[in-house]
């Protein structure tokens, strides 16, 4: 979705709303697509006392498998986020805060797979105390318990653990 803030950018009180859906199907992880559907975005950007700023939200839901379990969940997605705007910037060290946009045209669907990676936590669990899977042999400890014994290590490393616990 590209947005057209030249106007926004030049006129002190202009404001721009827009809706739509963006495509974020090119994020990844783990070689898996995180958002296979569109998602919604709203948000408006607004130019107040000559400062431009962009608000908008993301919204919809997100298909995953669980690191854990390996169970299939989804994820409801609402995620708001905000940026001020420049056509220029005098001090070039301010780049990662400022969205620098000289023609005046945002490719929102960057930036917002940008800010949704960012917001995105580095786990995915089906439930926070998912118990995962057996290492042994397998079993979904959310669903059953297995017979298995704990796993006792490596047995080189025995002599260490002794002397560790004596």
């Amino acid at each position: 979705m590209t947005l057209d803030l030249r106007q926004v950018l030049d006129v002190v009180g202009q404001k721009l709303e827009f809706a739509g859906a963006i495509d974020l199907s090119w994020i990844k992880r783990h070689g898996t697509t995180l958002f296979p559907d569109a998602l919604a975005v709203e948000g408006e950007a607004s130019n107040r006392a000559g400062v431009v700023t962009l608000r908008y939200q993301i919204s919809g839901v997100m298909p995953f498998l669980c690191d854990r379990c390996l169970m299939q969940s989804e994820r409801p997605i609402r995620e708001q986020f905000e940026h001020p705007v420049v056509r220029e910037l005098a001090d070039q060290a301010l780049d990662d805060v400022y969205l620098v946009l000289p023609e005046g045209l945002l490719e929102l669907d960057e930036i917002a797979g940008s800010d949704l990676q960012l917001s995105l936590p580095q786990t995915f669990l089906c439930k926070e105390d998912c118990k995962g899977l057996c290492p042994q042999c397998g079993a979904d400890l959310n669903k059953t318990t297995c017979g298995c014994r704990p796993d006792q290590g490596d047995p080189r490393m025995q002599v260490l653990n002794d002397l560790l616990r004596g």
